[in-house]
């Protein structure tokens, strides 16, 4: 097992609100997460800082197909890169037209400021990797996880001691407390701590975040964010009986989430990157959806 180098995108020119992980083998680098096409630059200058260049970069292993974690795959991609993904997200990086219209409804006029470009991956050049799945590239040896719960097309990958847990295994940054990331439209409380269970029953040493950076693996990490994504669920409940709209219910969220952070004891800079790394409004929309399948019966 190698060293896993930390790379921060410094997403909106914040600090420790995405980052990617490097990881050399006799086969070429292994990128695992690459964010957002506008946060290439800082990545190539990551990569750069190790002594390496972007072609290097041979493998890039991606936890799902959000742009945060994927939308620079395709840049690779062209330096003949191969791209791991799971074989629902496939699809959406060979073709991402489907994937950037249903997101440009959700961030509608922020899309180039987000996320910026994100283009196609000839398929000869992804590889699926379903639960289960084991690869070795260059002597390292990688292990698959299907854990839905968070998006339909989520893997978490095992590498020795180490798990890469994509956003299933929430966000948490430096010594703030682990938050689940809500978005729509795929969250399914159910599946999410099925897959919590899952990956706590990997037994591994460290959690490697893409929102953010290296963490202990212990009991209390996996039950603090199981009881906080059940308190955010819980706390929409009513107002999604009650009609209330998102709009509406947003920034009694914020606050409702501002005072949770305070009470742990950070600041107001502190409170901006977990806002960075992820958004209240997008977990008011995520667990209104949920409650609307959920009451529909389909979930």
């Amino acid at each position: 097992m190698k060293e896993i180098k930390i790379i921060d995108l410094h997403f909106l020119n914040g600090e420790y609100a995405i980052a990617s992980f490097l990881i050399e083998s006799s086969n070429g680098l292994i990128l695992i997460e690459t964010g957002p096409e506008t946060t290439f630059r800082s990545l190539k200058n990551g990569i750069e800082s190790f002594g390496y260049q972007v072609e290097d970069v041979k493998h890039v292993i991606l936890t799902h197909i959000h742009f945060d974690h994927a939308g620079a795959a395709w840049k690779f991609a062209r330096n003949g890169a191969k791209i791991y993904v799971h074989p629902i997200g496939l699809p959406h990086l060979a073709n991402p037209e489907r994937l950037w219209n249903s997101a440009a409804q959700i961030y509608k006029d922020d899309m180039d400021r987000l996320w910026g470009k994100m283009e196609s991956i000839p398929e000869n050049q992804l590889i699926a990797v379903n639960d289960g799945d084991e690869i070795t590239i260059g002597g390292e040896h990688f292990k698959f996880h299907y854990m839905p719960g968070h998006a339909i097309h989520h893997n978490v990958i095992q590498y020795g001691n180490a798990v890469f847990t994509g956003d299933v295994g929430g966000v948490k940054i430096g010594g703030g407390p682990v938050v689940p990331p809500c978005p729509p439209p795929d969250i399914n409380l159910g599946l999410w701590k099925q897959s919590i269970q899952k990956l706590q029953n990997l037994n591994a040493k460290e959690l490697y975040l893409t929102h953010f950076g290296k963490h202990e693996s212990t009991k209390s990490y996996f039950d603090d964010l199981k009881k906080t994504l059940d308190d955010w669920a819980n706390w929409i409940k009513p107002y999604y009986d009650a009609q209330v709209s998102a709009e509406e219910i947003t920034p009694k969220f914020m606050e409702y989430t501002k005072n949770q952070l305070i009470k742990q004891g950070l600041n107001e800079a502190q409170i901006q990157i977990y806002e960075y790394a992820n958004p209240t409004w997008m977990s008011v929309t995520g667990l209104l959806r949920y409650w609307k399948l959920k009451e529909q019966g389909r979930i």
